[in-house]
């Protein structure tokens, strides 16, 4: 069980902005299959987020652009 918890610690931590450097892989041997498919799924849920940041910043930035784009 404290494995399980230490594997938390660190997928929070490395979600965290100083984290940035990457994500270490978590330790799936003790996890159930649910754990790893819950696993998963946030994983592909933080892609998505992930996702919808980049495309806002890249439309804000493209506007941006667009105004200060001479004629």
């Amino acid at each position: 069980m404290a494995e399980d918890e230490e594997d938390r610690r660190r997928r929070s931590a490395a979600a965290q902005p100083g984290g940035r450097r990457g994500l270490e892989p978590a330790a799936l041997d003790g996890w159930s299959v649910e754990e790893m498919r819950a696993y998963v799924a946030a994983l592909r849920a933080e892609i998505a987020r992930t996702e919808a940041v980049i495309a806002a910043r890249e439309a804000q930035r493209s506007a941006a652009e667009a105004l200060f784009r001479k004629p």
